[in-house]
């Protein structure tokens, strides 16, 4: 035999409201006020849920916008500096959302082209600009790419975002004035737009052929959290308070 069940919290107020008028209402009418009563309280809960959820402001965003050096060129997918990143940022209980806008053989020029969408799309609290390589691989002008580069960061900043800048270092075969003058666009960018400059992402290890792969260029999976470590001091003032 089934035990009897007990009314559950909503049986029990209706069973209140409704046990002085029913001997005077008809059984029908009497379950429709109840169904009624029923189907009103559960979209008040419906209504305070959702209320709740609206009220939760989604993730900030940081965008990286690179190229083959962030978009994790050679390396196991999930190994790059930038997933990396995310996981920091969570293990250091930071809130941000980690958008990996970067291209392998990108320039300055294919990043100001797409710096606009990506901003509408993102919002993004912060935009690292890593890009410059291959400009100055492909023996660029210098130029042109400090015009790319400083309509990027201007775009980011009216779109509300915080910068980071993240310059390169050319071998030293392509000359010594064309590679200084390299370097100089980024701490001139830097100084103009007074922003937080990484020298580079390989910094501290780029003389270390064992943690390139074969080109020299890219680093192997064993040099991603180098990578990541240069980059933190410089980003995380940029981050704003943890998540409480």
């Amino acid at each position: 035999m089934r035990s009897a069940q007990r009314p559950g919290a909503v049986d029990t107020v209706l069973h209140g409201a409704f046990a002085r008028i029913r001997p005077a209402m008809p059984l029908s009418l009497t379950a429709l006020l109840s169904c009624w009563f029923r189907s009103l309280i559960v979209a008040l809960a419906l209504a305070l849920t959702a209320g709740g959820a609206a009220g939760q402001k989604a993730p900030p965003v940081v965008v990286v916008i690179g190229d083959s050096l962030s978009s994790g060129y050679g390396v196991p997918a999930g190994e790059g500096w930038v997933d990396l990143l995310q996981r920091k940022l969570q293990a250091e209980r930071y809130r941000h959302r980690v958008v990996n806008a970067s291209i392998t053989g990108d320039t300055t020029a294919g990043g100001r082209s797409r710096i606009d969408a990506l901003l509408a799309q993102h919002a993004p609290a912060v935009v690292i600009v890593e890009l410059g390589g291959n400009d100055g691989l492909r023996g660029g002008s210098l130029d042109a790419m400090r015009d790319n580069l400083a309509a990027m960061i201007a775009a980011s900043k009216r779109a509300g975002a915080k910068v980071l800048l993240v310059g390169m270092q050319l071998p030293p075969n392509y000359g010594p004035q064309y590679t200084q003058r390299f370097r100089e666009v980024y701490a001139e960018l830097a100084k103009a737009h007074a922003l937080p400059l990484v020298a580079s992402l390989v910094d501290g290890f780029g003389e270390k052929l064992e943690l390139f792969q074969p080109d020299r260029i890219h680093p192997l999976p064993a040099a991603q959290p180098r990578m990541l470590d240069n980059v933190w001091p410089k980003l995380k003032p940029l981050l704003g308070k943890t998540a409480a």
